[in-house]
């Protein structure tokens, strides 16, 4: 058994575990330079016949996140908390 565990902690290299990305929300968001995490607007993706012209129009591009989600998402992405 001690053999098994110091395999290990050769493998690893006696560091702390690797942050793992969290994929689907990498695959929603991202983080702009100065730290903001954007998002694609919702209700974008299909049914847009019944919403008017300029409803469409406004949620085309990019959002930014509420600042009380941001450090949530950001630590989900993998990033340091800025």
């Amino acid at each position: 058994m001690d053999r098994l565990n110091n395999l290990l902690r050769i493998k690893n290299g006696d560091k702390m575990p690797k942050m793992k990305t969290h994929k689907g929300v990498a695959k929603r968001f991202s983080v702009s330079k100065n730290g903001k995490v954007k998002h694609r607007h919702s209700g974008t993706s299909h049914l847009a016949w019944r919403l008017t012209s300029k409803r469409v129009r406004d949620l085309r591009g990019t959002d930014t996140v509420a600042t009380c989600e941001e450090k949530k998402l950001i630590k989900a992405l993998g990033h340091s908390a800025r």
